[in-house]
């Protein structure tokens, strides 16, 4: 079989075990697991095998023309490079162990046949973007994601949250893919063909006349799909869906498409360097909010997806240095932990046996009734944290060390200001991830929060989907940065030593400072009585800590159900915390400035169709209607009437005649 025949079997197969799982999933229920794991599994194998045949050597390229249109053809294009072949490797591994682990994570679920068809659907979608060579193709696959999302994100519809945060991803991604469909027709227009290779082709040759509008445009696409600020707030809130579903949007699917779209394309935003900036001031606004959100979150998914908004600035600040290689690296590195983290914390969420104990701070026990969970989450943290030698510090020390290139005038593919912010941003976030990480262990294996129900032992698949995960999370770091410059362009990716020290120096002291905090604030809960806690004098330095307990203690009525009252990051972040914790109040600016003028502007129109055009309308009945009452009344069926009338109308025409007469 060759090479092309197995690529498209790749995204033909979960498409066609979704069809299967939507057609037979109620009429035969016991279909439904072999439906959502055999075909993706299969894909992971196939895509594997086209990875080993491509082996980081010269792309391959197959093309059939979809229609003839008359001017730019629609083409069915392979475009499969070193970068499209890990990443569907990366994609097919996400997928089947999302797959295997819901099948014990929604065993009693009555929706699982069409969540896990959906799931299958959302996959070969992902795969499209990946393999595609054609941008109209590509850009199937990337709508097809959206409107996955936004059911698998509503998979509780009964939850008002569900429901809101399915239509606030579906609306919020909208709004960028507007511009960027329009970038992907004024640059085809402007390229004459759909063709990625075609394209790239023409911007190599200078034939682009508006780059920097086109690549501008595309960005606002690229932030909405891969939640890059602005237009990041979708993200949080779409943790309301199943915990599977947000590894895999979080780790190899939706939000990858807007980094592997820029990774494709990058030669077209290195044609303008204010593009570049423009990205690069992107990621860094990202990557430093993102992280300060995460370190003030209680719910253990939220920081999990700020977590992943941030990690995601770090991809797109190594595309704003020029160095694809760094980027994928980190994508496929990141792709692997986070993964982990969101599964490991399903284990934690299904052990309380609610969705509503993800809370952090009302956390107690659960090191030793959740020990896979445990142990692996460590590893996906120190990965996260980037401490060496997981697999984490190595490519986010590649995104740091394309910065560091970039600045010191070893590259010239960036302007010296977009690596400038990209790695002083980057350190910075090295410091808070490395925080919210330490905070977010703290509090979810030795916190003091409430006891959780306790429902048992977790399903195997469960634990085992983890301990998969847990490989790459420690080894791939370390074998992938002297492997994979051959399928990256040649581009080398060993840690720099400059970036290593002062990566790992503030990773090192952020884990260390939230550990104080935090045995800080558990020093000063046990020694501070939630009954007195009003006794507490002014500027006392633990007053901020004070005033949290005593909230609990309002909120929740009595210690045993009271949250840990030690939480280390109102302590970090002092008067910061309460923005960070709302997200810097992003959505209420959003409702300022677009959601209530449009709301006013809806309620003018409203009140002038209700209280002007219908009352012309209404008017324009009226008379009729007056008329034709009038006419009613004489229509009596009455003979004597109307020969009455009959001889009144002779009399008055006589009378009008005689005085016609007379006055001629």
């Amino acid at each position: 079989m060759t090479t092309t025949t197995l690529a498209v079997l790749v995204p033909l197969l979960p498409f066609l075990g979704a069809a299967a799982g939507l057609l037979l999933g109620r009429s035969a229920p016991g279909f439904a697991r072999p439906l959502a794991v055999l075909p993706t599994l299969a894909s992971l194998v196939l895509a594997a095998l086209v990875a080993a045949r491509q082996g980081g050597g010269r792309a391959l390229d197959a093309v059939t023309e979809l229609t003839p249109t008359g001017s730019v053809p629609v083409e069915l294009a392979l475009h499969i490079d070193g970068f499209a072949a890990l990443v569907a490797v990366l994609v097919g591994t996400v997928a089947t162990c999302v797959q295997i682990y819901s099948t014990g994570y929604l065993r009693d679920d009555p929706r699982y046949a069409s969540y896990a068809a959906l799931v299958s659907l959302f996959t070969s979608a992902m795969f499209l973007v990946v393999y595609s060579g054609d941008l109209m193709v590509l850009l199937v696959g990337w709508e097809v994601m959206g409107i996955c999302s936004y059911f698998l994100v509503g998979h509780y519809w009964e939850t008002p949250e569900a429901r809101a945060a399915s239509l606030k991803a579906f609306l919020v991604t909208k709004l960028g893919d507007v511009p960027f469909l329009i970038g992907l027709l004024a640059l085809v227009t402007e390229a004459g063909s759909f063709r990625i290779t075609k394209i790239l082709g023409a911007v190599a040759s200078g034939s682009l006349d508006h780059p920097t509008l086109i690549a501008l445009l595309l960005l606002a696409g690229v932030a909405g799909k891969s939640a890059q600020f602005p237009l990041h707030t979708w993200l949080p809130d779409a943790m309301a869906g199943p915990t599977p579903v947000s590894a895999l949007i979080h780790a190899a699917t939706m939000v990858a498409a807007g980094v592997y779209f820029v990774a494709r394309l990058l030669p077209l935003f290195e044609a303008s360097r204010a593009a570049m900036v423009v990205l690069a001031v992107m990621a860094a606004v990202t990557m430093v909010g993102s992280a300060l959100a995460a370190l003030a979150q209680d719910d253990i998914k939220r920081v999990l997806a700020y977590s992943t908004i941030g990690q995601l600035g770090y991809m797109t600040g190594a595309l704003a240095t020029g160095d694809r290689g760094a980027a994928v690296f980190h994508l496929l590195s990141h792709g692997a932990f986070k993964a982990l983290l969101f599964l490991a914390a399903g284990v934690i969420i299904h052990a309380a046996g609610t969705n509503s104990l993800a809370a952090m701070s009302r956390m107690r026990g659960l090191r030793d009734r959740v020990p896979d969970a445990y142990w692996t989450m460590t590893v996906a943290l120190l990965a996260l944290a980037a401490i060496p030698p997981f697999s984490g510090f190595f490519s986010k020390e590649s995104v740091l060390g394309a910065a560091e290139h970039v600045v010191t005038g070893h590259t010239e593919h960036a302007p010296g200001a977009a690596g400038w912010t990209v790695l002083v941003a980057g350190l910075i976030t090295a410091l808070l991830t490395a925080a919210y990480a330490a905070r977010l262990w703290l509090l979810a294996f030795r916190g003091r929060g409430a006891e959780a129900p306790d429902h048992g032992r977790q399903p195997l698949v469960m634990n085992a989907v983890l301990w998969v995960l847990a490989l790459p999370s420690l080894a791939l770091g370390g074998l992938a940065f002297r492997l994979l410059p051959d399928w990256f362009d040649g581009q080398d990716l060993t840690p720099t030593l400059t970036t290593s020290v002062l990566g790992t120096g503030v990773a090192l002291v952020g884990g260390i400072v939230t550990y104080a905090a935090w045995r800080h604030t558990t020093a000063l809960a046990d020694r501070t009585p939630l009954g007195a806690v009003a006794a507490h004098p002014e500027g006392d330095a633990g007053l901020v800590e004070a005033e949290a307990i005593a909230a609990h203690r309002a909120a929740y009525g009595d210690l045993a159900s009271a949250p840990d009252p030690s939480d280390p990051g109102r302590l970090l972040l002092g008067p910061v915390h309460r923005h960070a914790a709302a997200g810097f109040h992003l959505d209420a600016v959003y409702a300022t400035l677009f959601v209530r003028p449009v709301q006013a502007g809806a309620s003018l129109v409203r009140f002038l169709d209700r209280e002007v055009v219908d009352t012309y309308v209404r008017a324009a009945g009226a008379l009729p209607r007056l008329l034709g009452a009038a006419v009613r009344r004489a229509q009596t069926g009455n003979v004597q009437t109307y020969v009455s009338a009959l001889l009144a109308g002779t009399v008055v025409l006589a009378v009008a005649a005689v005085l016609v007469a007379a006055g001629a």
